[in-house]
């Protein structure tokens, strides 16, 4: 027998079943027959929303991603990709630049400060994309790798190794034991094998057991932790390299163990990476929301053509929409100008004529004008640099301090320092002056700099430049193997100190000794003290006149401006925003 309440159980279940089937809103009517009474019902039954994938859309800039070899990698496309599949011993947080635990979830020093215990998590295998799904790797035996303390050794000696030919090992030179002697060993080539394993055994960095690394430091500075957490320190799968050789890091070889794992890389267009269901998660390192994230690399009026198309989350603002972003009710609500730990700066190469005089180069940097240029050209709230200074910096002096730290625009000083160049040489026209080259990774945003720049040059001084660029992998072996009169690069700090800006950058050693072909003993001797310098104020003023050297005594940089970050992102996207040029995509997360 039939009652009211399963009448109306019945309804329920008819509109459901619109609701489920139907694409379109569509009027129904459904009559229900209740014992004495016959009922009409009017339904419009409506389609669900339909749920937005959980893929996050991003773009790298133009160019392929150098690398992902943790060894191999010195810019940020790379670093920002292997930072989200692998995880160093230490971690920087993002917003806050507090150093906080990774792989190492505590550690030990000893008294003198040179030696520390980490104590690795443990539990957490190693993981790759075999086409279909990530799957944790197994060994011989059959048995789950998990990270060790064995890879991190292995890692950190593999980078010293001179044999991998690490352009960024220099850092670990600077700070580990034992690493300068291997990096740096003469006749490396011609050394037996017991000679080059006993220098590679000198690197002090050790598996004490499976989840126990002791690293000892050549000075007790207070920011080897950050150093060692970097990646050219990360574990590294032993295994697979000696396998795989270069194609070790390709889609289906590689192997990893952070937030997420490479899936695809098409090279020069896309890569993707892809949710580790492995990951276990930490407060600072959380399992990601995102199931798939996708680096597009393109220029930045194509990306935010697609931006605007829908088909990126988030994308960089072009200097040519600046305005009309900013003017737009929807585009500047979800635009975002926030600093960002970086500097923009020309390098010279000190030793290709003409630019081997220092009044030449101290001229061409007084000529630009970096406040005309922040306000003309790149219209996106940026400031002019001194070099590695920035608010919250440590041990960075403050510009009330040293107002006239570093180089200024100026052009009768600038003509004057251009008539001691053309004095010595026995020019009596700038016509004279052989051709200076000057070169930009291919970027909008870099030509429209590399142009306004050369045209000051040309106003102030009356010298006409060649501008020139090349595709971003190339362009960076060029400026290491054989560098341009003149070149752009930024450089975005990998821990919030002066040492990591002047130091591991233009000291003899340094990231950028190749490129300038500066070499002064008296500004590294000076760095290295500042290094152990524990009052800050001393301290301060160390910086200062190494950065007075840099900049101005010897002028081996002219420092632009410092970067900005000037973004949109989609209002259902929630973020944070990094503070030092490398986003945490496990903590973002999209709305439904």
């Amino acid at each position: 027998m039939y009652t009211k309440k399963w009448s109306l159980v019945a309804v329920v279940a008819v509109l459901a079943m619109l609701v489920v089937t139907s694409c379109k809103p569509a009027v129904q009517t459904v009559v229900v027959t209740v014992p004495g009474e016959a009922r009409e019902i009017v339904v419009t039954a409506t389609p669900p929303k339909p749920t937005r994938p959980n893929i996050l859309r991003v773009n790298l800039g133009p160019g392929d991603v150098p690398t992902l070899d943790p060894a191999l990698a010195t810019d940020t496309s790379s670093i920002q990709i292997i930072d989200e599949i692998t995880v160093g011993l230490t971690r920087l947080d993002e917003v806050t630049l507090e150093l906080k635990p990774g792989m190492a979830e505590r550690w030990e020093a000893s008294e003198d400060g040179l030696t520390y215990t980490f104590y690795l998590r443990q539990g957490i295998p190693w993981v790759r994309w075999n086409g279909q799904a990530v799957e944790q790797v197994l060994d011989e035996e059959g048995n789950v790798r998990y990270v060790t303390a064995h890879d991190f050794e292995y890692g950190i000696k593999r980078t010293c190794n001179p044999d991998t030919a690490s352009d960024y090992a220099y850092v670990l030179a600077f700070a580990v034991k034992g690493c300068n002697e291997l990096l740096n060993a003469e006749g490396w080539a011609e050394k037996t094998e017991e000679e080059k394993q006993a220098l590679i055994d000198g690197v002090a960095a050790k598996a004490l057991d499976d989840y126990t690394l002791q690293v000892t430091f050549t000075t007790p500075a207070v920011y080897n932790l950050n150093i060692i957490g970097m990646w050219v320190a990360h574990a590294m799968p032993k295994w697979v390299i000696e396998e795989r050789g270069d194609r070790w890091t390709e889609p289906g070889f590689n192997q990893s163990y952070g937030p997420f794992t490479l899936k695809e890389w098409v090279h020069d267009s896309y890569l993707t990476i892809v949710k580790n269901p492995f990951w276990p998660g930490f407060e600072n390192i959380p399992q990601p929301a995102i199931d798939e994230i996708k680096f597009t690399m393109l220029d930045a009026s194509a990306a935010f053509a697609e931006y605007e198309a829908g088909n990126l989350e988030v994308a960089g603002v072009p200097l040519a929409d600046m305005d009309r972003v900013k003017a737009d009710p929807v585009l500047s609500k979800e635009l975002v100008i926030g600093t960002m730990a970086c500097t923009y700066y020309y390098g010279f190469n000190t030793s290709k004529p003409p630019m081997d005089n220092v009044h030449l180069r101290r001229a061409l940097s007084l000529a630009i004008d970096r406040q005309g240029l922040v306000d003309n050209v790149l219209k996106g709230g940026q400031q002019p640099a001194q070099w590695f200074c920035r608010p919250g910096m440590a041990a960075c002096p403050t510009p009330e301090k040293y107002p006239d730290l570093g180089v200024k625009y100026d052009p009768e000083k600038a003509k004057a320092e251009l008539k001691a160049f053309m004095d010595e040489m026995g020019y009596t026209d700038v016509s004279q002056i052989p051709e200076i080259i000057l070169m930009f990774n291919t970027a909008e945003g870099h030509k429209r700099i590399a142009e306004a720049i050369s045209q000051m040059w040309k106003e102030v001084l009356g010298i006409q430049v060649t501008v020139t660029n090349q595709e971003w992998k190339v362009y960076l072996k060029t400026i290491q193997q054989d560098s341009p009169h003149v070149w752009r690069l930024g450089w975005c700090m990998d821990y919030p100190d002066a040492n990591n800006w002047t130091r591991e950058v233009f000291a003899i050693g340094g990231h950028e000794e190749n490129a300038t072909q500066w070499r002064n003993e008296e500004f590294t001797k000076l760095l290295e003290e500042a290094a152990l310098e524990k009052d800050p104020a001393k301290r301060q003023d160390m910086y200062a006149q190494a950065e007075q050297i840099l900049v101005w005594e010897d002028a081996a940089i002219a420092p632009i401006y410092w970067y900005t970050r000037v973004t949109c992102t989609k209002p259902y996207v929630n973020r944070t925003f990094s503070q030092h040029g490398y986003e945490a995509f496990e903590k973002w997360s999209l709305q439904p």
